[in-house]
């Protein structure tokens, strides 16, 4: 690497423990602990497979989310609900093994723990023991308090998810939570049910900034936004959101830094012109 590239690099790349290539090892929830404790701020992305966790491994990205966004963005559902436990746990088995240093998070899917306690122990077992995951995530503040005590007290640690919750969305509608009163006292409660339970992190979606901010100073765990305002601890996007491969309109806080739909696209068109005249496969890219 040139000076001039190795300098572009360390400008680009975020400082603090999270990020140091110096950790070669799996980061952990006491490591994003810590970071609250310095004002670290971080980034999670989603990944459903072990080539693009890979790169974003390699990238720094600490920690990494197979969340049931598959069923929009992967599996060809309309929803998050459709998603099965037996594809979260193929599909986050297969990150695992696409990473060495960023902590896996596998969705607790829809139906898989919402019987109870010990439905939620069940699940949460195949995605440690036959994924390999470092960490759950359920959604659900009081109502889910019981789950997530008990994966707690099981060894299991969990990020909850509160606000507009996508398995919920036959209930709530794709809509902003916590606006009014009443609908904000109710999120702050979920959010210290979550704590309470020992969750280490709580992802705050579609949530007012001013309130999630408000959560941020008043939880001693990380919240992590995705439409929550700068004020969180850290910032999770789907990442085919994020890297412009989602056909259609996305949400409004997603900033996209690559347009992949189109670069894609492009290389999928030019390839067939090539083929179509004659171009592809050309002598050396002929084995003999």
């Amino acid at each position: 690497m040139s000076e001039l590239s190795a300098a572009r690099a360390q400008s680009e790349t975020p400082t603090g423990t999270l990020y140091g290539k110096a950790v070669r090892r799996r980061v952990t929830v006491h490591d994003i602990a810590r970071a609250k404790e310095r004002g670290e701020k971080w980034a999670m992305l989603t990944a459903y497979d072990a080539m693009t966790a890979s790169v974003f491994d390699e990238s720094g990205i600490p920690v990494l989310l197979v969340g049931d966004s598959m069923g929009n963005c992967h599996l060809g559902y309309d929803s998050t609900v459709p998603v099965t436990l037996d594809e979260m746990t193929m599909l986050s088995a297969a990150v695992v093994r696409g990473t060495k240093r960023a902590l896996i998070v596998g969705d607790l899917t829809f139906g898989s723990y919402q019987e109870g306690p010990k439905q939620a122990l069940r699940s949460a077992m195949r995605l440690v023991k036959d994924a390999g995951v470092g960490a759950v995530k359920l959604e659900g503040g009081e109502r889910s308090h019981e789950q997530i005590r008990t994966l707690v007290e099981a060894g299991i640690p969990v990020m909850g998810h509160i606000g507009l919750t996508p398995q919920s969305v036959n209930a709530m509608g794709y809509r902003v939570q916590g606006r009014g009163e009443e609908a904000a006292a109710q999120l702050l409660r979920d959010a210290k049910a979550v704590q309470d339970a020992g969750a280490f992190a709580v992802v705050l979606e579609l949530v007012p900034a001013e309130l999630a901010a408000e959560v941020t100073r008043t939880l001693a765990i990380p919240t992590v936004g995705i439409g929550g305002g700068a004020a969180t601890d850290a910032q999770v996007l789907v990442w085919t959101d994020m890297m412009g491969l989602t056909g259609g309109k996305v949400p409004g806080f997603v900033k996209q830094y690559a347009d992949l739909r189109g670069l894609l696209g492009d290389a999928a068109r030019t390839f067939a012109a090539d083929v179509a005249g004659g171009a592809f496969p050309a002598a050396e890219h002929e084995v003999h």
